[in-house]
């Protein structure tokens, strides 16, 4: 078994390996894609995103597993014909499932035609979560944590309209989203999913919430990693309430009971809450947020992973940072997240320390993230350590 004392000369062996990989790359990419053809407001852009990931996994008791794969595979093309309006599709090809050759991700039309507001429709990230609304491409940690985790209650890419503005001078951002949601049903998850790429077990509902954030000293983007230097800070909040629209119960029998044994229950309703808060200065770059999801399940009797007699509070705290310690190259990084739920036992925590090198800030970059989890899914007793590396390319 492989703990933190006898992987710490590997960790900084992998690290330097994957430094060497990556200055074998070829030279940087636009991170706002190619235009390949424009003629006034008509254009059309070409971008992807390419994620080699490598994965081990060492629990405390078992053997030790690790998979190479595309975390992410993803072209996307976006275009408009008319003056204020863009339409953006993205599949993604390293995380097809089950008989699925590829998963959809951004499908939308936008218009933007009124004054710093703009309007989306079709399957795009619901308001919530800072983390979340930070893309892949743009995180210090090769994974999101607890409080940007699709599997954790916060909503992922949902099919609605959303909104979004900026008032005061860009000082205070504003975020709205109505949008059908889908859950997977799972004892030890609250899982969310676009109903664009369902299965047929996902329960159906529609969900509305919204965010504000406010950026005193100028606006802060969703990205992780200080390249300015420039002293920002932003404060948000957000809520959302999701209710099962009882279309796809496919669990829980007439008399209302669930007939997974607890493995896979029903959920009737969510409500969430984030406050979340950034701070970028002298290559320092801190995220923090709190998440609280109130759930209940269609059955009011299961008692089983994160559900006690029929309903949780899930809450998710995480606090994660870096420092350049060469500028604009090289960050060295480090998070801590932990989460609960009505029927843990114990908090479930993980605590990761890392690296990212830059060739070309965010466009081209690897990382290194070793991540040590404690009592996973509030077992005492149960943990286990991961490393993650990843090579990113952006175009």
């Amino acid at each position: 078994m492989l703990r933190l004392k006898s992987l710490k000369g590997r960790f900084f062996a992998v690290l330097a390996a994957a430094g060497l990989f990556a200055a074998c790359t070829v030279t940087g990419a636009d991170a706002a894609g190619i235009t390949v053809y424009k003629d006034g407001p008509k254009y059309v852009k070409m971008g992807g995103r390419i994620q080699l990931q490598y994965h081990q996994q060492d629990p405390k008791t078992g053997s030790t597993t690790d998979e190479l794969k595309f975390r992410r595979l993803r072209p996307y093309i976006e275009g408009s014909l008319h003056k204020d309006w863009t339409g953006k599709f993205q599949w993604d090809m390293g995380d097809a499932t089950g008989d699925n050759e590829i998963a959809i991700k951004d499908a939308y039309l936008r218009y933007s035609g009124f004054k710093n507001m703009k309007i989306t429709v079709g399957n795009a990230f619901f308001q919530f979560s800072r983390e979340v609304l930070t893309s892949s491409k743009y995180q210090q940690l090769v994974e999101r944590t607890f409080v940007g985790d699709h599997n954790y209650g916060t909503p992922d890419r949902l099919a609605g309209v959303h909104i979004t503005g900026s008032l005061a001078e860009k000082k205070v951002t504003y975020g709205i989203s109505l949008a059908s949601g889908s859950i997977d049903p799972d004892k030890d998850k609250l899982d969310f999913d676009t109903p664009v790429n369902k299965s047929s077990d996902f329960n159906e509902g529609w969900i509305v919430g919204g965010r504000v954030d406010f950026h005193p000293l100028g606006p802060v983007k969703f990205s992780q990693g200080d390249f300015k230097g420039t002293t920002r800070v932003a404060i948000g909040v957000a809520a959302f309430t999701w209710s099962n629209d009882d279309d796809n119960n496919t669990y829980t029998n007439t008399a209302g009971s669930d007939t997974s044994g607890g493995a896979k229950p029903d959920v009737d309703r969510i409500t969430g809450f984030e406050v979340s808060g950034a701070f970028r200065a002298r290559g320092v770059s801190i995220d923090a947020q709190y998440n609280s999801f109130d759930a209940e399940t269609v059955d009011p009797t299961v008692t089983s992973g994160i559900w006690k007699n029929g309903d949780t509070t899930l809450e998710n705290y995480s606090i994660e940072g870096g420092y350049m310690v060469v500028p604009n190259r090289l960050e060295l990084v480090a998070g801590y997240q932990v989460q609960d739920a009505d029927n843990y036992t114990t908090e479930w925590k993980r605590t990761s320390i890392g690296a990212n090198y830059f060739f070309e800030k965010h466009d081209i970059k690897t990382q290194v993230t070793y991540r040590m989890g404690e009592d996973l899914k509030g077992v005492k007793g149960s943990d286990e350590d991961e490393l993650f590396i990843q090579m990113q390319y952006v175009f």
